[in-house]
């Protein structure tokens, strides 16, 4: 698509070449057809100068020394009217038996299965997904377009991998969505529960590695990377672009707040709620009732200091 269409799509002012020809939006896999959203100036890219255009705000695009640059007064509206542009529209595949065996799968275009294949009923699997060897499916299970499934993965029933994230922008008191053009990928030798929803990347990839054991009834969103090895008991919550450590074990009905990242080896104890980065490996817990945010900041803030309060007063009794 050419800046000037989208400059115009997005309410962009254009700096630079109307007939430059943009293919994608790319963080990560930076090439001269992509076109990089910068939000933050702590953000700009060391490679700035690997992409074909820049969308940002009118105070950083100051900083910016590019041949294309889409400046926009309100950028991340203007942003997801980019993803709307980029967003990979599937048909809807077609029904058939797989190998004559299995019931009412249903397939789409350029889909690679490997062997040991194995399915249950009604199971959909979209357009460009890749499957490995030795994969079993369940039944009502579907896979969106450009997953990619390892070797050795059992998914049981229900679950949906590759389903749109819950971006949202908050604009003039109505929520705009933000279409996810990243994919899931799944590495090898992963298990995964019923009805689990794991959403696909905003512009990268939402990534299962190798070995990670999933429960039933868990929600894994846009951008989260969960490590090797990790286990997830049911119904934990996983907020967007997490980065859980390898060999975790997340204990049922936890809450990961978004962006946080956990070290390799830690344990948080069920029905934890997890909001600031946990940097060491060891067993973590707590839970506090829901209150008005002032209030719960001054609690959070007396908690911190409890023990060292506590140690005091043994000071002053001796």
């Amino acid at each position: 698509m050419k800046l000037s269409e989208i400059s115009e799509f997005t309410e962009c002012r254009l700096i630079g070449d109307s007939n430059y020809e943009i293919e994608s939006v790319s963080y990560q896999k930076p090439s001269k057809k992509s076109i990089i959203y910068i939000s933050d100036k702590a953000k700009i890219p060391f490679n700035i100068e690997d992409y074909g255009a820049i969308l940002t705000s009118n105070e950083i695009a100051e900083f910016l020394i590019a041949d294309n640059i889409l400046v926009s007064d309100n950028p991340a509206i203007s942003f997801a009217k980019l993803t709307k542009i980029f967003k990979i529209k599937t048909k809807t595949p077609k029904k058939l038996l797989y190998k004559n065996s299995l019931p009412n799968i249903m397939i789409g275009e350029d889909v690679f299965i490997g062997e040991g294949f194995d399915c249950g009923c009604n199971v959909v699997i979209e357009d460009n997904v890749e499957i490995g060897n030795n994969v079993y499916i369940g039944h009502n299970v579907v896979i969106h377009h450009g997953s990619i499934i390892g070797n050795n993965i059992y998914i049981e029933s229900g679950t949906c991998i590759g389903s749109e994230g819950f971006g949202n922008i908050n604009y003039e008191k109505k929520w705009v969505h933000i279409h996810h053009l990243g994919n899931v990928i799944i590495e090898d030798n992963v298990c995964i529960g019923s009805n689990c929803s794991i959403d696909r990347g905003t512009i990268d990839n939402t990534v299962i590695k190798s070995g990670v054991v999933i429960d039933n009834q868990v929600h894994i969103a846009h951008n989260v990377l969960i490590g090797e090895d990790t286990a997830i008991a049911a119904k934990v919550g996983i907020a967007g672009s997490c980065n859980i450590g390898k060999r975790n074990m997340i204990g049922g009905m936890v809450g990961i707040l978004d962006h946080i990242s956990t070290a390799d080896d830690v344990v948080i104890a069920a029905t934890s709620t997890v909001i600031k980065d946990i940097k060491v490996s060891g067993v973590y817990s707590g839970i506090m009732p829901t209150t008005k945010h002032s209030t719960w900041k001054r609690i959070a803030f007396w908690i911190s200091k409890l023990d060292k309060i506590v140690r005091l007063n043994k000071l002053k009794i001796k």
